[in-house]
């Protein structure tokens, strides 16, 4: 996703000069090609977060079409009174880039792993946020961005494990819930991000019958999410994000007094990180690898 995120900032910039790149001294290797091709549409602010989105939010109301990158933990959660105040009060059309959210960042402890970052931005309003599972999601995702007249969050891991799309999505792909195993009339799956690949993994594992979705737009209107919940004995969402305010809360809100079922949302712990250790001993610990998904379908 590193990769196709690069092509497409690059693209951006050069089909519309009102593009700028804005960073907080991250991302040296993903610009690397951006700076040499777009020089004047590329800003390091220095390591000053709250600076930074003040700068996108006047280059915005300037006319330009700012993209502000940063770690996830810093951009949106450091500057969350920025994106509130700054952008999201004028309804300005900056797009959010927090790269390395969930556990990704599984070495560096407690103050560059997040999972908060899609909680705090829902209980804003004018904000439409995305958590793209492949390539393919994240083009669809920064398309929709580009085209809003307001605010966006684009939320990105970096465990990039592999694509779980083998095409573009569809142009009117309206309803933001993509079917990516279907198999079951009882039995259903949310996921979003690197837990797509997850929960494909664990549903191929069991050979239970399981219908699965990705949830690229954590914005989506509650009414998708009800048409397909319907009728379900269990629903299950998995989420590299707390179990609070994220992908899990979204469903449980939508379908509330709508739907009767077993309902179980797979999170975060409520706990910060307690070990050091790679990205697959993280998901273990917090329970979101593929073993752990699997007892709970």
């Amino acid at each position: 996703m590193r990769a196709t995120l690069s092509r497409l900032l690059i693209e951006a910039a050069e089909a519309d000069a009102r593009v700028m790149i804005l960073t907080c001294d991250h991302g040296y290797a993903l610009f690397d090609e951006f700076r040499k091709r777009r020089p004047e549409q590329f800003l390091n602010c220095g390591i000053a977060e709250q600076n930074m989105v003040g700068v996108a939010a006047g280059l915005a109301k300037a006319g330009f079409r700012p993209v502000v990158y940063g770690l996830a933990a810093f951009v949106p959660i450091r500057v969350l009174e920025q994106i509130k105040l700054d952008v999201c009060h004028g309804k300005l059309p900056v797009i959010f880039l927090g790269d390395g959210a969930g556990l990704v960042y599984s070495t560096l402890g407690a103050s560059h792993q997040c999972f908060e970052d899609v909680a705090a931005l829902r209980a804003l309003p004018d904000i439409s946020i995305f958590s793209p599972a492949d390539r393919f999601e994240l083009m669809w995702s920064f398309s929709r961005a580009r085209s809003s007249n307001g605010p966006s969050y684009i939320r990105l891991g970096k465990a990039d494990l592999g694509d779980i799309h083998s095409e573009p999505l569809a142009a009117d792909f309206d309803d933001c819930l993509y079917p990516v195993v279907k198999g079951s009339s009882t039995h259903l799956c949310f996921a979003a991000g690197a837990m797509v690949s997850i929960a494909k993994r664990a549903i191929d594992k069991s050979g239970l019958s399981y219908d699965l979705y990705s949830v690229p737009n954590l914005t989506i209107n509650p009414k998708h999410i009800v048409r397909l919940c319907g009728g379900r004995e269990k629903i299950l969402v998995v989420e590299e994000h707390s179990r609070h305010g994220g992908l899990g809360s979204l469903v449980a809100e939508a379908i509330a007094g709508k739907v009767v079922c077993r309902f179980e949302i797979m999170g975060t712990q409520h706990s910060f990180t307690k070990e050091c250790g790679s990205y697959q001993h993280l998901l273990a610990q917090h329970g979101l690898d593929v073993e752990s998904v699997q007892k709970m379908l």
